[in-house]
């Protein structure tokens, strides 16, 4: 459990409570330790699943881990994005499609683990935590420097439109296995429950 890429996919999470009260303090230096360590938590993303693999320690703890470091560090800066007015007006509705998305593909996910289904990461999904973790950094340093929170509110928008894209991908994967479970089990999960009530 205690691997490296575990280690850095826990430091992910351990950073989240620094970032969220770095966003309380209006200096330039807490901007900009607030943006680097963002950087630093989304570079460890890529690095935990590549050490991973080339030293030869997946581990079922990483893999279920992983997914949700990744959406505790966006969904707690996009909130608080939002909550400091950060985000322009209308940049909250592409935070909000971001938000829906995880939650969707994570219940999708879970159900189809039940299945013993897996559901991998696809390429176009990997460009778009590309955009989202490129436009998350540049929006925080936009508090400074206003060009940077406009291009970063676009590149927000294109990830929210590639999360459109690959959560309705992942949800017409996983609707061939809605009805998987045979009828006979679901009647005995109900009744199961049913006693235990």
């Amino acid at each position: 459990m205690y691997n490296l890429p575990n280690i850095l996919t826990i430091s992910r999470i351990l950073v989240i409570p620094l970032i969220v009260l770095l966003f309380f303090f209006n200096s330039p230096f807490a901007i900009l330790l607030c943006g680097i360590l963002f950087i630093a938590a989304a570079v460890t993303d890529y690095f935990d699943g590549y050490l991973a693999r080339t030293m030869n320690q997946l581990s079922s703890f990483g893999r279920f881990l992983d997914p949700i470091a990744d959406k505790l560090l966006v969904s707690s800066v996009l909130f608080m994005l939002v909550a400091t007015m950060q985000i322009p007006f209308l940049g909250i509705i592409p935070a909000l499609i971001i938000l829906c998305r995880e939650i969707t593909v994570s219940g999708l996910r879970e159900y189809l683990a039940e299945l013993q289904v897996s559901m991998p990461v696809t390429k176009l999904a990997k460009w778009k935590t590309g955009f989202q973790m490129t436009a998350i950094p540049v929006i925080i340093f936009g508090k400074e420097i206003w060009l940077l929170a406009d291009i970063g509110s676009i590149l927000l928008w294109i990830a929210a439109m590639l999360t459109i894209i690959t959560g309705y991908d992942y949800l017409r994967a996983g609707m061939k296995y809605m009805d998987a479970v045979p009828i006979s089990q679901k009647n005995d999960d109900k009744n199961a429950f049913k006693q235990s009530k």
